[in-house]
């Protein structure tokens, strides 16, 4: 556990909450044990569209729409966002909890690869979360780096948990021990080795929900 219960509960205690839709959201989670950032990043998620003043948002990897509603929520009225998913069935549940808040006019639901589909739009983008393959996160950045502004920022999940394990990833991180025969643990040290190595970027990992690497263009 890369934080003490006592800091979970207070990053709890003191975080944002549900609305009634995310609450939904959550509860489909919970009962199809599908994985969500939930409520402590995604209020990390919308400060940095506030922050951004993001207007256009793009996710690699949407689920059913959790991530991208609370960008929203820290978006301008004009702002837009691009969800991208494999399953449809979970792009269908997004539309269907975006229409019951008012947004679907707001958000692009892109059935399919989000490789193939970020080639559709130009940007640039103000934000962009990184949350599908890991093993395919370094190309998502790759795929997107030249369509960001300075100051624009490119969220990974899941660098510290979920199908990874923390002990691997720091022994290799610290004294170059060779990685257990993994993708997504390949995945994502490939991802912070290429983004840290990136020149115009600046990289910080925040140990909020499932770990979120910060990357933000300054150059």
């Amino acid at each position: 556990m890369y934080l003490t219960e006592t800091a979970q509960r207070y990053l709890r205690a003191t975080g944002p909450e549900h609305d009634e839709i995310q609450a939904d959201m959550a509860g489909v989670a919970d009962e199809e044990g599908f994985p969500i950032i939930g409520p402590d990043a995604g209020g990390l998620l919308r400060t940095l569209a506030a922050m951004t003043r993001a207007t256009s948002v793009f996710e690699f990897g949407s689920g059913f729409g959790y991530s991208a509603y609370w960008f929203l929520q820290g978006m301008p009225a004009d702002g837009e966002i691009v969800l991208t998913e494999f399953d449809t069935d979970e792009l269908t549940m997004a539309e269907e909890f975006f229409k019951r808040a008012g947004l679907t006019e707001r958000a692009h639901f892109e059935d399919g690869d989000a490789m193939e589909t970020i080639n559709e739009y130009d940007g640039p983008f103000d934000v962009v979360l990184i949350d599908h393959q890991k093993e395919r996160y370094a190309d998502a950045f790759n795929a997107v780096r030249e369509d960001l502004r300075v100051g624009s920022v490119v969220v990974a999940d899941n660098l510290m948990r979920g199908p990874i394990d923390i002990e691997d990833l720091l022994a290799y991180f610290e004294s170059g021990e060779a990685l257990p025969d993994n993708k997504s643990m390949h995945g994502v040290a490939d991802y912070v080795e290429t983004v840290r190595a990136t020149s115009g970027f600046q990289t910080t990992v925040v140990p909020v929900g499932s770990g979120l690497s910060l990357t933000v263009r300054v150059e």
